[in-house]
């Protein structure tokens, strides 16, 4: 059971509604901490650990990208800082860092960074084959989020993992159409949620790749590498 939450956000109008949202879910006040405040140059809950962490970032933003950041013990040992236009990874980076050692981390994020090079790649790699953190690629279905329709996926991140495999499902697929946005029905995210537990092969649905054929691929984790949904005419 959850006890206590924390977050941070900079976007005042998204940061009141955090607040709101909790109080509508029956939290109280003293079992909630949110802090108004730059995730990434002012991090507010630096010195803790989390068993649990969800976000939904903003999508490729902007950021400093300092040099100052090598020095931070949240990016120093990857060898290269997210780039300034694309502040993904960096907020994976931060997430990482006060991840709890038997802890889960779950984030929203555009395709990109499942395969774009340079620095973002070499991020990357280290998460993926050096610590062997990533744990699930899940493709969700395009328009399902207010403000975007591109199609995004959910990274799940695990410090204690004892697989030697990624989890990569393909639920693109699965939604109920709407006029302005398309919804997952409680069936598409029980049939994500069940094929992620039982880790098996489903065709055109779900792949198992080892981290020899996630090599071969040079880290580039584009779920089409993996998952082959080709329909025959």
């Amino acid at each position: 059971k959850v006890t206590s939450y924390y977050g941070q956000e900079f976007n005042s109008t998204t940061y009141n509604l955090a607040r709101m949202n909790m109080l509508l879910h029956g939290i109280s006040f003293k079992h909630f901490d949110i802090k108004n405040d730059d995730t990434l140059e002012r991090p507010r809950h630096i010195d803790m650990k989390f068993d649990a962490i969800v976000a939904n970032p903003p999508y490729s933003a902007n950021w400093s990208a300092d040099p100052k950041f090598m020095e931070d013990e949240r990016f120093s040992a990857y060898g290269k800082l997210a780039p300034k236009s694309k502040a993904d990874f960096a907020f994976i980076q931060h997430m990482i860092y006060l991840l709890d050692d038997n802890g889960t981390m779950a984030v929203v994020l555009p395709h990109g960074v499942l395969f774009r090079g340079s620095s973002e790649g070499t991020i990357r790699k280290y998460l993926v084959e050096d610590k062997n953190y990533l744990d699930a690629v899940i493709g969700l279905p395009a328009n399902i989020f207010y403000g975007t329709s591109i199609p995004t996926c959910i990274l799940v991140f695990k410090k204690c993992r004892k697989y030697d495999n990624i989890v990569f499902i393909d639920a693109s697929k699965d939604f109920e159409p709407g006029k302005n946005q398309n919804r997952l029905r409680d069936e598409d995210i029980e049939k994500i949620i069940n094929t992620y537990k039982e880790r098996k092969e489903v065709e055109k649905y779900c792949h198992l790749a080892n981290m020899e054929e996630i090599k071969e691929n040079e880290c580039n984790l584009n779920i089409p590498r993996y998952v082959d949904t080709f329909e025959e005419e």
